[in-house]
């Protein structure tokens, strides 16, 4: 018997794996930083910016630069929801009468009538509300000149 109890802790002791177990883990990914960009962005780059552009020299603009209308339509827009709708009441009726931007209509004429439907024209409002907008670099001179401190 004691044969026994002696091979089996011979056999215990020398079997059992006394190295530690090397640990694996899996390494986290790196976050991935996806730039989504407003769909309006893309659209009033497409649609506006034809004759709206900022990069435009002043004396060859066909239209005053996006940041002019946003900041014409914020004036009359006490909310997101108004100034998208002041901005679609345009587009969709494009009159001397229906104008509020009469330096530009003076200098420009009225807008031609485009065929946007509805929803993209609020997703142009909507990214013109919320983001800022390129703007020439003589422009902030000039809408002091004609604006001063207007709101």
């Amino acid at each position: 018997m004691k044969l026994v109890v002696i091979v089996c802790t011979f056999f215990l002791a020398f079997s059992c794996n006394t190295e530690k177990k090397q640990r694996y883990e899996i390494a986290s990914k790196p976050a991935v930083k996806i730039e989504q960009t407003h769909p309006g962005k893309k659209l009033m780059k497409v649609h506006c910016y034809i004759c709206h552009d900022a990069t435009t020299a002043e004396d060859k603009r066909l239209a005053p630069p996006m940041e002019a209308v946003k900041r014409r339509y914020a004036m009359g827009s006490d909310t997101k929801e108004q100034f998208i709708s002041n901005i679609k009441n345009f587009i969709k009726h494009p009159t001397k009468d229906n104008a509020i931007m009469f330096g530009a209509v003076s200098r420009f004429g009225v807008m031609s009538k485009m065929a946007y439907p509805e929803s993209v024209i609020e997703k142009i409002g909507d990214y013109m509300y919320d983001n800022e907008l390129e703007k020439p670099d003589w422009f902030e001179a000039h809408y002091q000149k004609k604006h001063g401190k207007q709101k």
